[in-house]
């Protein structure tokens, strides 16, 4: 279907900045010449959309970003301070306090795969239970009326009561204990004040460092009752996550996950972001190995017994591409569309791979099948 002009009512080509940047219904035109001749008109349609902006501010409300353009109908809500209080007894991640990583900045540029020995397993597999059980109740909170915030203040209660540190808290300046990615959100959005809706689908990531070690593994829920389109872009997430892990083996090449990933997205009508990868996990919350979800990467390496990494595919309704709020965290599609995504934690084994953070209950499913 055509888009006409405003102007003219012929068929349009150019499509009005400041009313995408205002938030505003979008308006056509067929070119420049008749953009100018309608302007005078045109422009009060910006003027009476800022002269709102400047009303709600002046009323209180939340706009913390009033001249950024943003790709789909969700906006930011009001949010608490970061929390500094987890307790001391806990072990913490050496970033805790500045959000500096230092100990996985000195790391880079070796390129090398750890494996990891029977304590390290160890470890890793208790982070990684852990982790799963702050997931879980994490899950149970996911309703309509309920904020991510209050998810937030869930699991970073959950996972001090079991004497981990919630491992995004303060990660290189990250002001919550999970994340919270509503429907365009692709990864890392932040909890707050904004309630789910009916139709929202909402993927919670959690990693908890638990004695040195962290567990990370995410999942997307459906809030209410979600459309069709939304719940196969679900389901194709979930499917092609566990289509990749079948493949996770010694001798396996890290490149040809993407291959696997992309091959099914394909054929189910969705895109895969490039932008952001799976990666290494174990003492250090992102190192070696990189594990992209596109075909055709450059990663390099070859799976071991004792490789510990993330497989977390991001998996889009529309196109691939993404961009950033202006919090610096918050990437989105850069057409509002949806997106979806799944990770785990996974130890390759002499035989295959082991799901540190899987579900125990019901057969592994995700919750959106339950």
């Amino acid at each position: 279907m055509s888009v006409l002009c405003e102007g003219c009512g012929g068929a349009a080509t150019l499509q009005c900045p400041t009313c995408r940047k205002l938030g505003l219904p979008a308006s056509h035109f067929c070119n420049q010449v008749c953009f100018k001749a309608n302007w005078s008109g045109h422009k009060s349609k910006h003027k009476q959309a800022t002269t709102t902006i400047m009303n709600a501010l002046d009323n209180g409300c939340y706009i913390p970003y009033p001249n950024y353009c943003y790709s789909g109908r969700l906006r930011p809500s009001r949010r608490n301070e970061r929390r500094t209080d987890v307790p001391k007894h806990i072990q913490h991640p050496d970033y805790w306090k500045d959000g500096t990583p230092l100990s996985e900045i000195q790391s880079r540029g070796v390129g090398q795969i750890r494996v990891l020995n029977t304590e390290e397993i160890a470890g890793m597999t208790l982070a990684g239970r852990l982790g799963r059980e702050v997931m879980d109740i994490a899950a149970s909170m996911v309703k309509v009326g309920v904020t991510t915030e209050e998810i937030d203040d869930a699991v970073y209660q959950a996972t001090i009561n079991r004497d981990c540190y919630p491992s995004p808290l303060n990660y290189r300046g990250f002001p919550k204990s999970c994340c919270t990615s509503v429907n365009e959100v692709i990864c890392h959005g932040i909890p707050d004040q904004r309630p789910l809706e009916d139709g929202d689908i909402v993927n919670i990531d959690i990693t908890v460092f638990k004695d040195g070690f962290h567990g990370d593994l995410n999942e997307t829920f459906y809030v209410g009752n979600v459309d069709e389109k939304g719940r196969k872009l679900v389901e194709a997430s979930y499917e092609c996550l566990q289509r990749a892990i079948a493949s996770v083996k010694p001798g396996a090449k890290y490149r040809d996950v993407g291959n696997i990933i992309q091959k099914y997205i394909n054929t189910q009508g969705f895109s895969v972001v490039r932008s952001y990868c799976g990666h290494g996990i174990n003492q250090l919350f992102h190192t070696a190995p990189s594990v992209p979800h596109y075909a055709k990467n450059k990663a390099v390496g070859i799976m071991k017994p004792g490789h510990c990494f993330t497989i977390e595919p991001m998996i889009n309704e529309g196109g691939w591409g993404d961009t950033l709020w202006p919090d610096d965290w918050t990437a989105v599609t850069t057409d509002g569309k949806r997106s979806s995504q799944f990770e785990q934690t996974l130890l390759v084994t002499e035989t295959g791979c082991e799901i540190l953070t899987g579900r125990k209950e019901k057969g592994g499913q995700p919750y959106f099948k339950d």
